[in-house]
């Protein structure tokens, strides 16, 4: 695997933004009114994943090494 590719065709990379922006759509849509436990606890698990959808990007973008 000696062939390079620009970012914008790596499915790996159109993936992450998927689930960053599909866990950020969810979190934006939780309602603040008649706010409750099990809301809370569903935007805190969205965030999460958000936020490790970010990390996943970020790592691969920066990556200095295929992996083998």
């Amino acid at each position: 695997m000696t062939d390079t590719k620009p970012w914008y065709l790596s499915r790996t990379i159109w993936a992450a933004i998927v689930t960053i922006l599909t866990a950020l759509a969810g979190l934006f849509g939780v309602p603040l009114e008649g706010f409750d436990d099990a809301a809370f606890v569903d935007a805190l698990l969205q965030a999460v994943a958000a936020v490790a959808g970010v990390i996943a990007l970020m790592g691969r973008l920066f990556a200095q090494s295929r992996i083998g």
